[in-house]
């Protein structure tokens, strides 16, 4: 949600409890199959995978980083 925009508004624009609509199913599958690799690879090798396939640093940290955050699938 904006700042100027009010709960109604931000539920009418799609935005629903603070989240916004999923629209990237590619940067979804790249995340899973990070977070998959977490316990063979290492967090830093996950890391380095989401940004050689180009996964903005703001989904990588956050899924990777903070994984009680993430949308169920």
């Amino acid at each position: 949600m904006m700042i100027n925009e009010t709960p109604d508004a931000a539920s009418a624009s799609g935005v629903q409890a603070g989240r916004r609509q999923r629209v990237d199913d590619r940067t979804r599958d790249l995340v899973n199959q990070a977070v998959a690799s977490i316990p063979t690879l290492g967090l830093a090798r996950a890391a380095e995978f989401l940004a050689t396939m180009n996964v903005p640093a703001e989904v990588a940290v956050r899924a990777l980083v903070y994984p009680k955050l993430r949308r169920a699938s």
